[in-house]
């Protein structure tokens, strides 16, 4: 027979993002269900690099990721693991005069965000760090950055959720989604069907499928970033890496393997995406020359994953721009790890409240969009009862 529930807050996606929301609801005291196609946290939001930076995001998601960094700083409290969340420090290398000047333009940018950025000189960077190669000519440091394990922390969210009374529903693929004026009807196959006040679309790069079929259409892509980790090695770096203008990012975890992200893969089909070869060995030789620590050591593992691409690299965040209590958070085009645990608080405001604490003005799926926005269409609900 089928089973069927009915719920005040309905989320389609168990990653980091949903399963985060699901959280802050339960700590209200809101009824939810998670419905999530694999294993929550399974994919993009459990196969990331793991870097936990504010350091380089664009000025309109510093108060996000400023809410995120306090949130962070509570994850033990929340989800009872540390998830290997250490703040490292955040090095954003320069490999030219450009860049370094570019790092010292966004240092004056975001002031007053409470990243206490550090412009280091070519002599500088690398006394502070004797292991860069001649490559990097200086650098920009976030003391208080830092990286943490995606596959311990993304799960760790779904499993606090569910001790609180989150109905977690694993390996539940959602064949139709539909809103009757009144409530959202979300059916899987002949087993399930979930009857809800408001639905969360919080399902990565697939989330753009779901938009549609309620009038939400967005020009969104996927792309398929690379990675590898290496054996485990004598410690070295104690810094999580990047480099002005993109390309090579990279880690050492406590077992010594270090962690190495940057260029793109390819799909193999809807689910499943793979590093090319002739992509890791440019990787590789990048990566060689800022770390030459790195020229010998054994690849043990490479893989990719699925994330969501929006033609401005910003995520929507929000209420839909058609269809009432149907709120969105999709599209954070590689950078969703760090925001993730805050924009789940603010899907949890936008339920309880109508609108969030944190300005998410400029993630309005309205921009692309020819429908009114939710506000001037009467579409934001109101606070729950």
């Amino acid at each position: 027979m089928k089973e069927r529930i009915s719920t005040e807050v309905a989320i389609i996606g168990g990653g980091i993002v949903g399963a985060s929301a699901a959280l802050f609801l339960r700590r209200m005291g809101i009824p939810v269900v998670i419905i999530e196609r694999d294993l929550c946290g399974s994919r993009s939001s459990g196969v990331n690099y793991g870097g936990v930076r504010r350091q380089g995001r664009p000025l309109a998601q510093l108060p996000l990721s400023q809410r995120a960094h306090g949130i962070w700083a509570q994850l033990k409290e929340l989800t009872g693991i540390d998830g290997e969340y250490l703040q490292s420090g955040h090095l954003k290398i320069a490999r030219s005069d450009a860049d370094l000047a570019s790092l010292e333009s966004y240092r004056e940018r975001t002031r007053g965000f409470g990243m206490d950025l550090q412009i280091l000189s070519a002599r500088a960077v690398h006394e502070r760090c004797p292991w860069l190669g001649s490559a990097a000519v200086g650098g920009s440091l976030c003391p208080q950055d830092g990286q943490a394990n995606p596959r311990l922390v993304s799960p760790a969210f779904a499993l606090a959720a569910r001790r609180l009374g989150a109905d977690v529903r694993e390996q539940t693929c959602i064949d139709e989604a539909v809103h009757d004026g009144e409530s959202f009807l979300l059916r899987s196959g002949s087993e399930l069907e979930v009857s809800s006040r408001y639905l969360l679309n919080c399902a990565g790069a697939w989330a753009g499928t779901i938009a549609a079929q309620f009038g939400d259409t967005v020009p969104m892509v996927s792309g398929h970033p690379e990675m590898a980790v290496t054996e485990p090695l004598p410690h070295f770096m104690d810094l999580s890496l990047g480099v002005e203008g993109g390309g090579v990012y990279a880690r050492q975890v406590a077992r010594g393997n270090c962690v190495i992200g940057g260029g793109q893969g390819y799909a193999l089909d809807d689910l499943r995406a793979r590093v090319q070869r002739s992509g890791l060995a440019k990787l590789m030789q990048q990566t060689v020359d800022l770390l030459p620590a790195l020229r010998n050591a054994h690849i043990i593992r490479t893989w990719s994953g699925t994330e969501g691409y929006l033609p401005d690299r910003q995520p929507v965040i929000g209420h839909s721009a058609t269809t009432p209590r149907l709120i969105h958070a999709f599209g954070f085009a590689g950078g969703g790890f760090q925001l993730g645990p805050a924009v789940g608080a603010v899907l949890a405001e936008l339920v309880q409240g109508g609108e969030s604490t944190t300005p998410i003005e400029a993630f309005s799926i309205s921009r692309f969009t020819s429908s009114p926005r939710a506000a001037s269409a009467g579409l934001v609900p109101s606070a729950l009862a």
